[in-house]
């Protein structure tokens, strides 16, 4: 019996069956490259979204060629004025150091405080002299000693001389006594002399006011040592109140007396008129200026001295001119260069200064009033740019001087 399979029985038959979970399988491959088509799909788009979005924010006009932004004001026509401004410092009209002179001692009181006002002649402090006392009184009893004797020497040598007529006495002997009455005469005036002195020394321990003023400073305080020189207090006289100041040699004519100033008191903001008093008829060997004053009368003593002042003077006629804020030009020398917008772009123009005062640049007319000068951008401009302008706000364009206001040129 033949047990072999036999495969030709095999392949004639029906086709075996596949179970349902394989068949299944087919369907299910296919969500796979769905699944990642899609994503790919997001991806490029959102990558097609950002680089669209990327586009549309890059500007296509270059950097160069784009307007830019910058600060304008407008020019201003004012009357120029030449003038000379010095500045100086207001002193009293009288001024004294107040201090012993030939003693060295203590302070034994000091009877003013600054601001005290004080007559001529009022006592402002004493000084611990007991020393000086004790040897002004000794030098006195031996002045009157040396003058006891020399009146007793006088009168023997007179009645020596009457006897010696009689042959009583000898001529050597009356001449003697008549020599020695001389000497005793000279110790006589040599102590008078000394006395003096000691007198000086102790009342050089009560200290004076030398004049009608008040008491600008007090260096000590009782118990101090002070030594001569040394100032206790010092007294001023505002009376009157002189403005010291110095100019350059080449305005020697210009702060001739009579001349009439415009003066400015920092401390108190006060504005003066006054004309010059007196100038130095030469100038300082090492700086090679030109002292002159102005004396302020002031009864009132409202002026505080040793402040500054500044003495402004007109050296020319009004003349017209146009003004700009300073920081709106380059300054160097006499040429000023600014830029000027002219139908949206900047030219460079170059004027001439006539001068300054305050914030202020005076400059030649040449620029007319309106046109509109760069103050704010002036550093990225070059000439021919094309620029968006913004006007300056009022209150910032306050900084050119009002029309009246005269131009000033500082005294170095």
């Amino acid at each position: 019996m033949n047990t072999e399979p036999s495969f030709a029985g095999a392949a004639s038959g029906p086709p075996p069956q596949v179970p349902a979970v394989q068949a299944a399988r087919p369907s299910g491959s296919k969500v796979v490259p769905i699944v990642v088509t899609l994503g790919m799909a997001a991806v490029l788009a959102a990558g097609g979204y950002l680089l669209w979005r990327s586009e549309s924010r890059t500007d296509k006009v270059a950097l160069a060629d784009a307007p830019k932004p910058v600060t304008v004001t407008l020019a201003q026509a004012r009357d120029f004025r030449p003038s000379r401004l010095y500045v100086g410092t207001l002193e009293p009209w009288l001024s004294a150091n107040v201090g012993p002179q030939l003693v060295s001692a203590y302070v034994d009181t000091l009877l003013v405080r600054p601001g005290a006002v004080v007559k001529r002649g009022e006592v402002l402090a004493t000084l611990d002299c007991r020393d000086a006392s004790a040897a002004s009184q000794g030098v006195a009893m031996e002045a009157r000693a040396i003058d006891a004797r020399q009146k007793a020497l006088a009168i023997e040598s007179a009645r020596l001389r009457s006897l010696v007529a009689g042959q009583f006495v000898s001529a050597n002997e009356a001449e003697q006594k008549t020599a020695l009455s001389s000497a005793e005469d000279a110790q006589l005036q040599a102590m008078k002399a000394k006395l003096a002195r000691t007198t000086l020394n102790v009342d050089d321990c009560v200290l004076h006011a030398p004049f009608d003023g008040e008491i600008a400073t007090r260096a000590v305080d009782p118990g101090a040592f002070v030594r001569p020189g040394v100032a206790l207090v010092t007294v001023v006289d505002r009376s009157t109140v002189r403005l010291s100041a110095d100019a350059p040699e080449v305005d020697f004519a210009v702060v001739a007396p009579g001349r009439a100033v415009r003066i400015h008191l920092t401390a108190t903001n006060e504005d003066l008129l006054g004309t010059i008093a007196r100038r130095s008829p030469s100038a300082d060997p090492s700086t090679r200026t030109v002292h002159f004053e102005v004396d302020l009368p002031d009864p009132a003593r409202g002026m505080p001295v040793g402040t500054t002042g500044e003495a402004q003077i007109d050296v020319g006629a009004p003349q017209p001119a146009t003004a700009l804020p300073i920081y709106a030009a380059a300054v160097r020398g006499k040429t000023a260069t600014v830029f000027v917008i002219e139908d949206g772009v900047a030219k460079l123009r170059k004027l001439a200064v006539l001068g300054e005062i305050g914030g202020t640049l005076f400059v030649d007319p040449s620029l007319k009033p309106g046109a509109h000068v760069v103050v704010e951008g002036r550093a990225i401009l070059n000439n021919g740019d094309r620029v968006s302008e913004q006007v300056e706000k009022p209150q910032a364009a306050s900084a050119v001087a009002p029309a009246d206001a005269t131009a000033t040129e500082a005294a170095p």
